[in-house]
């Protein structure tokens, strides 16, 4: 009867261990991305600085890649910070862009896809833009865009 207990015991403990690192790791996940989106909208402003761009790589890894089919293909790390810099540099990132709204999310295991809107000055909320993040050693690795 003792050792029924005990095992009763120990799968309940197990089940419930299990579940709380399920929901720590997607809110760790959940966590970076909000970070990640936060710090795009203040690099949209068009009073931000090379610092603000710079804030956003610290949550890369070192071997991160952009990929968006649609507009070029896959970026490197040094690319798209190249881009984001000459963007804020040329007067791209104008403030028109206010918030970026996630509408819907699904966790996996390492990776998260969004579906999130820009919120505009100029047209209010805008369509539905899917993305999907992976990520290694709490940091996100790669991005791609589906949209």
């Amino acid at each position: 009867m003792k050792t029924k207990i005990f095992l009763l015991l120990t799968i309940a403990f197990l089940a419930t261990s299990v579940n709380a690192q399920s929901k720590a790791h997607k809110d760790s996940l959940n966590a970076i991305i909000k970070t990640y989106y936060d710090l795009n909208v203040k690099v949209f402003q068009a009073d931000s600085k090379p610092v603000d761009v710079a804030n956003i790589f610290k949550i890369f890894t070192d071997d991160f890649t952009y990929v968006h089919p649609k507009y070029g293909g896959v970026y490197t790390r040094a690319v798209l910070l190249k881009g984001y810099l000459r963007n804020q540099k040329n007067g791209r990132y104008d403030s028109n862009i206010t918030d970026i709204k996630i509408v819907n999310r699904i966790v996996g295991l390492n990776s998260v896809v969004v579906a999130r809107k820009y919120i505009t000055k100029e047209k209010g909320t805008g369509d539905s833009k899917m993305t999907l993040f992976e990520f290694k050693n709490g940091k996100i690795s790669k991005i791609f865009e589906y949209w």
